[in-house]
């Protein structure tokens, strides 16, 4: 990404997460954070991705939700950003956590069974 796209992904990144956070607190979709704002070349699209946790909304339902308020979160946006044309948002989920605490899930079983597996050797 060029420096412009960092900076105008930092802005976005910072002018959201307050809206974004009060319409998880509305939902009841937990903590809603923005992991990262993923721009295209011309600063035209903006892929916005966000970890949720707990709450008692699905993580799939709330980005169905900010899908829904996505021309009201891009107006937000529109005011805080200094751009010729406000990026469409496009929502995803960010799951990278949770794929980390399955790869660790593994590993620790891996682990329990070389232990179990030197042990009867020991025996």
């Amino acid at each position: 990404m060029s420096i412009r796209a960092d900076k105008v992904s930092s802005v976005i990144k910072k002018s959201l997460s307050r809206p974004i956070s009060e319409i998880a607190e509305e939902k009841n979709a937990g903590l809603v954070t923005i992991t990262s704002v993923r721009l295209s070349r011309d600063l035209s699209v903006a892929k916005i991705y966000v970890s949720i946790y707990g709450g008692k909304t699905t993580p799939a339902a709330f980005i169905n939700v900010l899908e829904a308020k996505a021309g009201y979160i891009r107006s937000i946006l529109g005011r805080s950003i200094r751009t010729r044309k406000t990026p469409e948002i496009r929502f995803f989920l960010d799951d990278t956590l949770d794929q980390m605490d399955k790869i660790q899930d593994l590993l620790d079983s891996v682990k329990k069974t070389e232990q179990t597996e030197e042990n009867n050797d020991a025996e």
